[in-house]
């Protein structure tokens, strides 16, 4: 899931652990899968970057800011309780799950202009420099690509810093906070707020999630609310698992990323909600 989502893994072990394993205390659940995300989420990123599908400003800028906030969420978990927690995370899920379904029906536009100015001027007004108007009688010039539609248009000098550290906050919090990698929300962020296309989306996401991690890590460790055990046990698995996930992403389309992505974050979402309201047992 970690390789073919974008996501630290998080999303799946914090319910596995809950409703499977039978953690005593539900914030073991929120902490023990932050030492695994950042294994996963490093394996995942290298393929991607390796594909040339990676934003490595917009990771750096979005890990970097929001790992300070992402000690603020962590601290924030010992006040509220873990079932608080596993509440706010099924609500989540379940919220970006329906975001995804609209983004497979209306997929958003990919390129991001540096502002509706500039849009508006390179539609309406002629280049300054460059070619001009082709001779009479010759062949006509093609118009140039505008940013919008350019496969540059993704690019990540065309960000701005405060948004990218505003995508850092929002995710270094409630990655502290869930006790989850981010990337389940990261993603969509990335795809409709910054209009990258979903598999560069992805890698991005990979690998500021792996930068998340650490302080997460270190804050819940403190805490209590990391089991060492059951977390050297799942780092044997989610490595050649992120590996696989990675490859079989890049080799899909689009749209099946996004049905399946939502399909998967449906079913997670409803597992853990009902294991918490006492559906499942637990």
């Amino acid at each position: 899931m970690s390789g073919a989502f974008g996501i630290g893994g998080g999303i799946v072990t914090t319910p596995a652990i809950r409703v499977l394993v039978g953690a005593q205390h539900e914030l073991i659940a929120v902490g023990t899968p932050l030492p695994v995300i950042f294994p996963s989420a490093i394996t995942g990123a290298w393929g991607y970057y390796k594909k040339g599908l990676l934003e490595v400003r917009v990771a750096l800028v979005t890990g970097l800011v929001g790992s300070v906030f992402a000690v603020l969420g962590a601290l924030a978990t010992h006040w509220v309780g873990g079932r608080v927690v596993l509440l706010t995370t099924a609500a989540l899920i379940l919220y970006t799950a329906g975001d995804m379904v609209l983004q497979v029906v209306r997929p958003p536009r990919l390129g991001l202009l540096a502002s509706e100015e500039r849009d508006a001027a390179e539609v309406f007004e002629p280049a300054a420099a460059g070619p001009a108007t082709p001779a009479a009688g010759g062949p006509a010039t093609p118009a140039a690509e505008t940013p919008a539609t350019s496969p540059e248009a993704s690019s990540d000098t065309r960000h701005p810093f405060w948004k990218l550290a505003a995508v850092g906050v929002v995710t270094g919090a409630y990655s502290g906070f869930l006790g989850l990698g981010g990337g389940f929300v990261l993603v969509p962020i990335l795809t409709r707020w910054l209009r990258l296309d979903i598999k560069r989306a992805i890698g991005t996401s990979l690998m500021t999630i792996a930068i998340l991690a650490v302080p997460g890590t270190i804050t819940h460790a403190i805490l209590g609310h990391v089991d060492w055990a059951l977390a050297a046990a799942l780092i044997v698995g989610v490595v050649p698992g992120a590996w696989l996930g990675a490859r079989i992403t890049l080799g899909s389309s689009d749209r099946a990323i996004r049905i399946a992505f939502s399909i998967m974050l449906f079913m997670v979402g409803f597992w853990l909600a009902a294991a918490e309201v006492g559906l499942l047992p637990s």
